[in-house]
C-alpha cells in the first residue's frame, strides 16, 4: 500500500484517481493546484505524487521543480498525468525530475501499475 498525493485542478479527475488508488488499497491525499501540491507534498512526504501540468495559481512544472529543489521531498517519484502528449513537454518533465508521464485518457491499470512500481523503488523494495 503507498500514500499517494493526486493533483489536479479538474475535481472529477481528483475523485476518479482518488477512488480508483483507494480501491486498490492505496491511501490518498488530494491538492488541487501546484501551490497546494507542493505544501502538501512537505507535510504529508507521500510515497508517490501524480500531478495534473496544467492548474492555477502554479502549473505542475513548477510545482515538480519545487518539489524536486526541496530536501525533504525530491527523493518522492512524481508521475505527470496530463492531457498534453507531446514528446516536447514529456522531455521537459523528465528534465525537471519527473519519472513517469501518463497521458490522459489514462487506464485504470496504467494508473495502479505505474503507482505500484514506483511505490516499491521509493520504499527501498526493489534496486
Amino acid at each position: 500500500m503507498a500514500r499517494v498525493l493526486v493533483v489536479d485542478d479538474d475535481e472529477r479527475i481528483r475523485r476518479l484517481v482518488s477512488d480508483l488508488l483507494t480501491a486498490n488499497a492505496h491511501s490518498v491525499v488530494q491538492a488541487q493546484d501546484g501551490a497546494e501540491a507542493v505544501a502538501k507534498a512537505k507535510a504529508e512526504v507521500p510515497d508517490v505524487i501524480l500531478m495534473d501540468v496544467f492548474m492555477p495559481k502554479m502549473d505542475g512544472y513548477a510545482a515538480l521543480q519545487a518539489i524536486k529543489n526541496e530536501e525533504s521531498t525530491k527523493q518522492i517519484p512524481v508521475v505527470m498525468v496530463t492531457a498534453i502528449g507531446h514528446d516536447l513537454n514529456k522531455k521537459l518533465a523528465e528534465g525537471l525530475g519527473s519519472c513517469a508521464y501518463i497521458t490522459k485518457p489514462f487506464s485504470a491499470k496504467e494508473v495502479i501499475d505505474t503507482v505500484a512500481r514506483l511505490a516499491q523503488v521509493h520504499n527501498g523494495s526493489e534496486s
